[in-house]
């Protein structure tokens, strides 16, 4: 087997990409330090047709080094914006009829694994703090809570493999 050089993979451009059909994936990142973190999850969310990506707190926003040097260019591609307060986002996009999922590990959350998204529905789901996660006023706010079943010691993920973990889960659901 041989592995495929850049040249073979038929990625879009830039153009391209803002012309496809979009995921109805939208994601929410609630405060989060890491600006490698914030460009990991840009590069994520091109890898699987994200529509929007909302920056809210103290998310640092592009254009910064230390977010390009992960997001590879994912900047110009994945609509983005930043908003200052999560609470009130998540209350705007609700009354777009947009389902919100909080990713956080609380008392009667779903399973990602035995999450079902409903047909022609858009989602945003929010990504939370590194230490605090996701705020428990937009946790009460939310229309479901997800959490990524974990078998291990930590019970944790850093938020930029959460964020691979739950969109690869969603977009696999929602595109078949």
């Amino acid at each position: 087997m041989r592995k495929l050089k850049n040249s073979e993979l038929k990625r879009l451009s830039v153009q391209d990409f803002k012309n496809a059909k979009k995921t109805p994936l939208i994601v929410v990142l609630d405060n989060i330090r890491s600006l490698n973190n914030i460009g990991s999850v840009f590069r994520t969310s091109d890898a699987f047709l994200v529509e929007k990506i909302y920056l809210s707190g103290i998310t640092a926003k592009p254009p910064h080094k230390d977010i390009q040097k992960t997001a590879l260019g994912s900047t110009e591609t994945v609509e983005w914006e930043y908003v200052e307060d999560t609470l009130t986002l998540v209350e705007k996009l609700k009354t777009e009829g947009i389902n919100v999922l909080s990713i956080e590990q609380a008392e009667d959350a779903t399973m990602l694994n035995d999450f079902t998204p409903k047909p022609k529905t858009k989602y945003a789901v929010v990504f939370g703090n590194e230490v605090k996660g996701v705020q428990q006023e937009v946790v009460d706010v939310s229309d479901s809570v997800i959490e990524i079943p974990q078998y291990g010691t930590k019970h944790s993920l850093n938020i930029s493999v959460s964020c691979g973990v739950v969109l690869w889960d969603l977009f696999s659901k929602l595109k078949c």
